[in-house]
């Protein structure tokens, strides 16, 4: 089983980055946009792209990819839980559609409207972290106890792909037109790969030998 421990070490070291990125945000919301009396355009439309690219982001997650199509092809145990997963990723989506339309039916948004932006911030948020946890404490152990030793062969091989096509992509990515963050008092957000946002912080890197380590702690010992 060391190529499924291998494989579970990935995913939890992916899983730990979208989840800083996640609390980060809604953490931020809180403490600023939930304090003012009304929001900008120019912090709404920010709002919507940090939110589609959270999204994104945990759409290209490597468990999203690889290892939920193999959990499903490998078992039918797996299928309550993966709609439980599929609701809270529906309630998430919804969430950003809510906050698409906002932006773009408003040109400044009021009190009343402040507390609607953030309840949709709020929604998302909690939905996506309440789905990695799932994953981490549900998912993983279903999945290590039901596909088949070449299955995970197969999985291994997918993740160093994905790394390596990751890597391509941002060699040859041309830098993104970053907003002004200063002007609209909003913190640059780490980004995750293959996302359309240039924003990785170099404080990211450095942490990763630490979730690392984390995750190798976290995980089961295999059977």
């Amino acid at each position: 089983m060391l190529t499924a421990t291998y494989a579970l070490v990935a995913l939890s070291v992916e899983q730990a980055s979208v989840r800083l990125n996640l609390l980060a945000f809604q953490q931020y919301v809180r403490t600023t946009l939930m304090q003012q009396n009304s929001v900008t355009m120019a912090q709404l439309e920010y709002a919507c792209n940090s939110l589609n690219t959270l999204y994104q982001a945990c759409q290209w997650r490597k468990t999203e990819r690889y290892l939920i199509p193999a959990l499903r092809a490998a078992t039918e145990r797996a299928d309550q839980l993966l709609d439980e997963l599929n609701r809270l990723n529906q309630s998430a989506l919804a969430a950003v559609r809510a906050l698409q339309e906002q932006a773009e039916a408003l040109a400044d948004a009021g009190e009343g409207q402040v507390q609607r932006i953030s309840d949709n911030i709020e929604t998302f948020c909690t939905a996506m972290l309440q789905k990695l946890e799932k994953e981490e404490h549900e998912l993983f152990a279903l999945a290590r106890n039901s596909i088949a030793g070449d299955a995970w062969f197969s999985i291994a091989n997918q993740l160093m792909l994905h790394d390596k096509r990751v890597e391509e992509l941002k060699r040859s990515a041309p830098p993104a037109a970053l907003p002004d963050a200063a002007a609209i008092n909003m913190p640059r957000l780490q980004v995750l790969p293959m996302i359309d946002m240039n924003l990785v912080q170099d404080d990211t890197i450095s942490t990763m030998p630490r979730l690392r380590a984390r995750a190798e702690r976290e995980l089961p010992a295999p059977k």
